[in-house]
């Protein structure tokens, strides 16, 4: 076996762990996530998964970027692909919406991953500005475009954010809420609310 052939298996083996890891901490959340049992969920030995993740903290590490990577780019290829600045307002709402209500154990890792994070102190997506600062700039070259009404854009990229988290909250408490029904809600609530009168 040559040692790029190796190298593709080492990266299918790890790719695997990670999502064995997100489909049980999505079933039994973090704190009964074990080494033990994610080698057992993906049919491999415990020393097997201690050989590409030195220990749990690195293997929720990488859940995190797998689900948070998956995310980003679902979303930036969203707003890329809208026509104008104020349409990319929207392609944001219902490509995060979307791309959650399609993998269901990607939201319920990525909430464990984030509150475990921030107990440690390590930095996440809630932690910082990045989060809503794309929103922000969305919303700004949409007032540039004279779509939109005059309003703070950092604040008005929260206040969506937070709607976009309760959403996401009342869906992970109650399956059967329609997820994506209500990123139609809220992108023509949002839209009524920041648009130009008769716009």
């Amino acid at each position: 076996m040559s040692a790029e052939t190796a190298e593709s298996a080492a990266d299918v083996r790890r790719g695997q762990l990670i999502d064995s890891a997100i489909a049980l901490i999505a079933e039994v959340g973090h704190a009964r996530t074990s080494l033990s049992r994610i080698a057992e969920k993906a049919g491999v030995s415990k020393a097997a998964v201690l050989y590409h993740f030195k220990s749990k903290e690195e293997l929720l590490d990488q859940v995190l970027d797998r689900v948070l990577g998956g995310l980003v780019e679902h979303v930036e290829a969203a707003v890329r692909a809208a026509g104008t600045p104020a349409d990319a307002v929207g392609a944001y709402i219902r490509a995060i919406l979307g791309h959650l209500s399609a993998h269901p154990s990607h939201i319920r890792a990525l909430t464990e991953a984030i509150a475990i994070g921030e107990a440690a102190g390590r930095s996440t997506i809630r932690a910082d500005s990045s989060r809503w600062r794309v929103l922000a700039d969305l919303l700004a070259a949409g007032q540039a475009d004279g779509r939109f009404r005059a309003f703070d854009v950092e604040t008005t990229a929260v206040v969506i954010s937070g709607a976009i988290d309760g959403l996401v909250g009342r869906w992970l408490t109650e399956p059967e809420f329609a997820l994506r029904a209500a990123a139609e809600e809220l992108e023509v609530f949002v839209y009524r609310a920041i648009s130009v009168a008769g716009g």
